[in-house]
């Protein structure tokens, strides 16, 4: 019975750890739109040392560099720019917010 007790203890408090690393993760965390590409452009944001093209960015999310894909890269490229999370560093190279 000891044993049960100590383990509910311990659960407790890693209850309470994952739950107020949750907030801080979930405020740090930018509001991003509901598709999959987003965290995948961001992801190729951390890699880059300056500022991407939309093609390049389209490069990495692996679609076939067709005019559509690009267009629609660019798109959410600037949707991104829009909610405050990209600057347009130069006419279409998109970087991180400082």
């Amino acid at each position: 019975m000891r044993e049960a007790e100590t383990h509910l203890e311990h659960l407790a408090i890693t209850r309470t750890t994952v739950t107020s690393l949750a907030d801080r993760l979930a405020a740090a965390a930018p509001d991003l739109p509901e598709h999959p590409d987003y965290p995948r452009i961001l992801a190729a944001f951390n890699h880059a040392t300056g500022p991407i093209r939309a093609r390049d960015v389209c490069q990495a999310l692996g679609p076939e560099l067709l005019p559509k894909n690009v267009e629609g890269t660019r798109a959410k490229l600037k949707r991104l720019v829009r909610l405050g999370i990209l600057i347009e560093a130069d006419t279409g190279s998109f970087a991180r917010k400082p």
